[in-house]
């Protein structure tokens, strides 16, 4: 039987283990007049590069507003469709329902990642292959 070459999309996967994420900051919005339990200023933020989550120099961040950040911080770094809620939310409420502020998450930047460099799983050498 013979086969025809791999797609061209297929073969530059075998050769190309780039992939490309989304730098974010996450600022701490609080509503004026309001009191903000969870120890955040308004404007206090991180950053997201690839996987490491840096903070500015003397600025903390509460763990329960972190805790519900978090689980969002992965998608949000991937390339989503337009009309996709992941695309256009962008503000989550601080877990405690008397705190008003918020953590606004922003797309700042795309940064090109290699698989080798990020992972000790190969890529699949075919498409079929998981």
């Amino acid at each position: 039987m013979m086969t025809s070459p791999a797609p061209a999309h297929i073969q530059v996967a075998r050769t190309d283990d780039t992939f490309e994420l989304y730098d974010l900051r996450v600022e701490v919005i609080c509503p004026p007049n309001e009191r903000i339990l969870c120890g955040a200023k308004d404007g206090d933020h991180f950053t997201l590069e690839g996987e490491m989550l840096k903070l500015p120099p003397g600025q903390g961040i509460s763990i329960y507003s972190l805790s519900a950040v978090l689980p969002l911080l992965a998608a949000k770094q991937r390339v989503t469709h337009p009309n996709d809620w992941m695309t256009t939310d962008a503000e989550i409420s601080c877990p405690d329902p008397h705190c008003k502020s918020r953590m606004k998450i922003t797309r700042t930047r795309k940064r090109v990642f290699s698989h080798g460099d990020v992972t000790a799983v190969p890529l699949p050498q075919n498409a079929s292959s998981n």
